[in-house]
């Protein structure tokens, strides 16, 4: 399950801070370690001292909760959290979304692109304005019958029976698609994800979301606080690699709550 080893990328703005708010929460869920970057561009010693005094935010936020604090260099915010996730062991990578965006919804910046791109870890994306509940309420996975979804049904199966809460699988039927076959999808996801967890066939649900286009779609099903959305990777992605394609990355954007995409070929 990821959250073992959660690496929040700490920028001084409500993104930075939500992210490390998500990150918090996701370690209190899971017992995991918590380590918190800064990233700095290379050969700018006074950037790699700015970068150094952030990590004092840092420290009065967490109000004494253990975490690392590091800085790292990289060309860019995403490339330096990648390279620092991959050396430090981290399974998730959390990121916040760029001021000025809709609150409650997820925008993409720099740093989100280049890890949804491009990232070895899985992602989590935090929406504007989002602050983690006390609790987790359920685990919803968006659905279409491929190996990377089934993949993303296993393992989002095996930590709802960890965190004990429900699962959910959503798969989109936009305009005039016939919702029939994608039911049938979806009984056999439950299927899959019933023998893959010691879960209650009554903790397993699934919904169709028909709209003219995704966000309309997302609106047709309700996500009540303490949602989390999980994402698989597009099949273009290399292996063990995040590559979000174009209707995952609507979804993203139009999603009301926190979303991770896994590597493909996560296990």
């Amino acid at each position: 399950m990821i959250g073992e080893h959660v690496l929040a990328g700490y920028v001084p703005d409500a993104g930075g801070r939500e992210a490390l708010d998500l990150a918090r929460g996701i370690v209190a869920l899971t017992g995991g370690r918590l380590s918190v970057a800064t990233v700095h561009p290379p050969d700018l010693p006074a950037a790699a001292g700015e970068a150094r005094a952030l990590l004092d935010q840092v420290a009065d936020l967490l109000e004494g909760e253990p975490a690392d604090l590091l800085v790292q260099e990289g060309r860019s915010v995403g490339r330096g959290l990648t390279v620092l996730a991959s050396r430090i062991g981290a399974d998730l990578i959390v990121v916040g979304s760029p001021e000025g965006g809709a609150r409650g919804r997820i925008g993409v910046g720099a740093a989100a692109d280049h890890l949804l791109h491009s990232a070895t870890e899985a992602v989590m994306l935090a929406p504007s304005g989002h602050r983690s509940p006390d609790e987790l309420g359920r685990i919803t996975v968006m659905y279409v019958r491929r190996p990377q979804c089934d993949e993303a049904v296993i393992r989002s199966a095996q930590a709802a029976e960890r965190l004990e809460v429900p699962l959910r699988l959503v798969t989109l039927a936009i305009g005039d698609v016939n919702p029939e076959p994608l039911r049938d999808d979806l009984a056999l996801a439950i299927r899959l994800a019933l023998d893959s967890a010691d879960l209650l066939p009554e903790d397993v649900s699934a919904e169709v979301a028909e709209g003219d286009d995704v966000a309309d779609a997302l609106e047709d099903v309700d996500w009540p606080e303490g949602e989390l959305l999980v994402c698989a990777s597009s099949e273009d992605a290399a292996a063990h690699r995040v590559f979000l394609g174009e209707v995952a990355l609507k979804v993203l954007r139009a999603a009301p709550c926190p979303v991770a995409v896994l590597p493909r070929g996560y296990y």
